[in-house]
């Protein structure tokens, strides 16, 4: 399963974006300020709890979060962070370099974000359920 994120130009509190799952739009997605710079060790521009994670292809596991205490979309490898995951928010104050889904946008927020996760998350179960490789390429 292929999971692709496009972006839009940051606001001052977030970027939007959309997900296309297999080329598919899928729904649209929240992150922190996409602060970037490239050639630029991710310890140099990183502001922590406020910053998108870098562009670039991550594989995704389903696993467990103690945050969240239940089993989520985890991306692996994310360089300079940690537990960057998928899930469910509206505004930049519900993360902290995650990922947040929504079914609609509005002015630095989205909306409809649990029914977007109840469409997202059970393709990706049933993935997982076959054998496939999930990834994430964010661009």
């Amino acid at each position: 399963m292929k999971l692709t994120l496009t972006r839009k130009p940051s606001f001052l509190t977030c970027t939007l974006g959309r997900l296309q799952v297999n080329g598919y739009d899928e729904c649209f997605t929240l992150e922190d300020v996409v602060r970037q710079v490239p050639g630029v060790p991710v310890s140099e521009w990183k502001v922590k709890g406020s910053t998108a994670i870098p562009v670039g292809t991550y594989d995704v596991e389903l696993t467990f979060s103690n945050r969240f205490q239940r089993i989520l979309p985890l991306l692996i490898g994310v360089e300079g962070f940690e537990g960057i995951r998928i899930h469910c928010g509206n505004t930049d104050a519900d993360t902290e370099g995650c990922i947040l889904v929504g079914s609609s946008e509005g002015l630095e927020m989205i909306y409809g974000s649990r029914p977007a996760f109840s469409r997202l998350y059970p393709q990706m179960q049933e993935a997982v359920a076959r054998g496939e490789r999930i990834t994430i390429e964010i661009i």
